[in-house]
Formats: structure tokens, sequence, C-alpha cells
């Protein structure tokens, strides 16, 4: 059995459960703590979640750019995205504000990435076997 899996979409699902995580986990902080949950504020945990994100936005932008449409806007997209989501980690203060920015960039970053494949015919060959 092959599974297909569409690197664009599991960016965008990574980008929205990040979101999830950094913007409205906080506010369920209080009930948190009383189960002795400590996601909320843990840097190895953030930290690994924008690896992840990193990882799987490089793999999915590079492999459209190199195999499909030779075009760089998703990527600078995505990038951009990047940057206010690695500055949320350094000023905490603004988190919401610099996610607001970073979640929708990067989900444009692998929409647009997605409809060029598509645009070009490729889409199957963005998916893993």
């Amino acid at each position: 059995m092959k599974i297909k899996l569409n690197w664009d979409k599991l960016g965008i699902a990574t980008s929205i459960i990040c979101a999830i995580h950094c913007g409205f986990l906080p506010l369920l902080l209080p009930t948190l703590s009383l189960f002795g949950l400590t996601i909320v504020h843990n840097l190895i945990f953030e930290w690994m979640m924008i690896g992840i994100a990193f990882i799987v936005g490089i793999y999915a932008l590079y492999h459209g750019y190199i195999k499909h449409h030779h075009q760089l806007q998703p990527m600078l997209i995505f990038f951009a995205g990047f940057s206010f989501l690695v500055a949320k980690q350094f000023f905490h203060d603004q988190q919401i504000l610099l996610l607001s920015f970073a979640v929708p960039l990067i989900i444009y970053a692998h929409y647009s990435n997605y409809k060029k494949c598509s645009k070009n015919k490729c889409s199957s060959a963005h998916h893993q076997h």
C-alpha cells in the first residue's frame, strides 16, 4: 500500500497547530497547571515545533521549486513568515502580534507552492511514496 503525503498540506496543518498552541493554549494555562501540564512555555517543545515547521516547509517548498515551478515567491514568503515565528521566541510580549504575521504568511507560502505545482499538472509528484 502506498501512502501519499502532501507536504504543503502538512505544512499548513503544522502552522495551524502552532498558532493554536501559541495563541490559545495560554488562555487555558490555569486549567493545565492543575493537571501538571507545562507545554505552554516549554522552550524545548516550542523550538521543536518551530523545527518541524522549518523542516516541512523547506522540504515542500524546495521540492516545488526544484522539481516543478522554479519560482522563488513561495520560498520568500515562507522565510518572511518564518522570521516572525522565530522572532516571537525572543519578543514574548509581542508573541500574538508576531504570530498574526507568521502563521498567515507560512500558510500562504504552502498554498501558493501547492497551487503553482498543481498549475503545472505536477501535484502528484509533490507527494512522497
